[in-house]
């Protein structure tokens, strides 16, 4: 009975079950483009970003972020019917205080997709297969960072864009609306960048994702909770200055310190104090830090990553 040509077995080779074949497949060179690291880096971005709503995954997947993003921009849309049909002078809420409003529903989206992000990766030990060739680690970060604060930055400034245009067909001032709507984008540029940096850094630091969601959302809800008392306290007791520098100690009131210093906004703290210029300083240059740290914190991380 003449040889099947597709296997290849020894000859001195014991003999295999019936039934049992050796297939020899060969091996090809790649003789396509090499599209390098820059190429590698760009994808890892654009499937992280992806998936941050759940686009190029199931059905399920993208119920959360989707109705996220719907309630982030319901509240937006309604403002703009009421200022259209009342013919008021100026939007209900200030381009730069939205995000500081919705902030329960930004906590709920970071907590649900940080942990997506980069939990799964160290769940089922594929780190390795990212650290290969010709991807490294800074890239891994780089690429994740990115992509979660510009989810974050979708999420923030959609909203942000259907005030403005709501002002504007309502017939609102032009420049007025346009230079609010600066320094609203700054203000949430900002936002993105540190809640990013935080969320990302609790998620790294465990596999599971349940731990994952849960820490995030107590690192923002227990420090804004804990800094808002200790404020009322101490303005009813008459210790204002105290009151504007414990702002420092929460994600939230650390944005909502730089816009209302530095972008005309209104802060939340009682009786709507803002910090002084100096003050305000500070709560920049601890809101940058916290976003470097952040980063440098997460390198730490997956410097040992999968080995």
């Amino acid at each position: 009975m003449p040889s099947d040509p597709t296997t290849s077995v020894p000859a001195s080779a014991p003999a295999t079950p019936t039934g049992a074949y050796i297939h020899n497949i060969g091996y090809r060179h790649y003789d396509g483009p090499r599209l390098g690291r820059g190429y590698a880096r760009r994808s890892l971005f654009s499937q992280s970003l992806r998936g941050a709503y759940g686009l190029g995954r199931s059905a399920k997947s993208k119920v959360l972020p989707m109705l996220l993003f719907a309630v982030m921009c319901l509240p937006a849309a309604i403002m703009v019917a009421v200022t259209v049909f009342t013919k008021a002078g100026s939007l209900p809420v200030g381009y730069t205080r939205y995000a500081i409003f919705l902030q329960a529903v930004i906590g709920l989206y970071l907590a649900a997709q940080a942990p997506q992000l980069v939990s799964r990766d160290l769940r089922f030990k594929s780190i390795p297969l990212y650290f290969s060739r010709p991807i490294e680690r800074g890239d891994y970060v780089a690429a994740k960072f990115a992509a979660m604060a510009s989810a974050l930055f979708l999420l923030t400034a959609a909203p942000l864009v259907i005030l403005y245009v709501g002002a504007l067909l309502a017939k609102l001032d032009f420049l007025d609306q346009t230079k609010g709507l600066a320094q609203g984008l700054v203000s949430v540029a900002l936002l993105s960048l540190l809640f990013a940096g935080v969320g990302l850094v609790i998620s790294a630091l465990t596999p599971r994702r349940g731990f994952g969601v849960a820490a995030v959302i107590a690192t923002l809800t227990i420090p804004y909770g804990a800094v808002s008392a200790v404020q009322g306290i101490a303005f009813v007791q008459g210790s204002e200055s105290a009151a504007g520098w414990l702002g420092l100690f929460s994600p939230i009131t650390l944005i909502d310190g730089v816009q209302s210093v530095f972008l005309g906004g209104t802060s939340s703290f009682p009786n709507g104090l803002t910090p002084s210029t100096g003050a305000g300083f500070v709560y920049l240059l601890v809101t940058l830090t916290v976003i470097a740290g952040s980063y440098a914190l997460l390198m730490r991380r997956y410097r040992k990553a999968g080995l």
